[in-house]
């Protein structure tokens, strides 16, 4: 058999904004202490695992960025080429976006705005959907990354929660029904290996 290669994705640590209970989107704040530190412990995590990266990618908003960037100097992998790609971006909320949810909740109901978030195919006012999503982020993905992979090589990827979901949607070959359900931590590193198949051998969570 050929020798593994492995994907690791990370969802960014925890945001300003995330912190303010407010929707986000493409909206671009930093990293909160504890998002720094959820982006140390996730660098620790993969540090132990000793895989060699190639390449990261991640995308065009900061925290996903400077998630990644603390990920690499943790692991002393810093010199790395970083390609960043607003393919991998968040779901855009539209309307929703800089919104508290608390406050979206009473201007539109909590039905409607809980729709909005766990439906697969309803997008809010002036954004995306989580199928929206994965049309842009899963041919990015098969195009660019998954031959990288095929090729034996190690790649990281420092994203977000609903592009996140779109791609392990695919590796894992989840329903939408599945998907919508699917909870993504914070700075917790999702490790998959590759065998010279698009489909992974195996897949493992690291948590602290």
């Amino acid at each position: 058999m050929k020798d593994q290669n492995f994907l690791v994705l990370v969802r960014h640590g925890q945001s300003e904004w995330n912190a303010k209970n407010l929707f986000t989107g493409w909206k671009d704040p930093g990293l909160t202490p504890v998002g720094e530190t959820e982006a140390t412990s996730a660098g620790n995590l993969i540090k132990e695992r000793n895989i060699k990266f190639s390449m990261m990618f991640t995308s065009a908003l900061r925290r996903a960025q400077i998630t990644g960037q603390m990920i690499l100097e943790e692991i002393d992998q810093r010199d790395i080429e970083v390609v960043k790609n607003q393919a991998l971006n968040e779901r855009d909320y539209g309307d929703l976006a800089g919104l508290n949810k608390d406050d979206a909740r009473k201007e539109w109901g909590e039905d409607q705005v809980h729709i909005w978030r766990r439906s697969y195919d309803v997008p809010p006012p002036g954004g995306e959907s989580l199928k929206n999503t994965a049309e842009r982020v899963l041919p990015y993905f098969n195009s660019f990354i998954l031959p990288k992979l095929l090729n034996g090589e190690n790649i990281l990827i420092a994203a977000h929660g609903n592009s996140l979901r779109s791609l392990v949607m695919q590796l894992d070959n989840l329903s939408k029904e599945e998907v919508i359900a699917l909870e993504i931590p914070t700075g917790a590193p999702i490790i998959y290996s590759f065998a010279g198949s698009k489909e992974p051998l195996s897949k493992e969570n690291l948590f602290e």
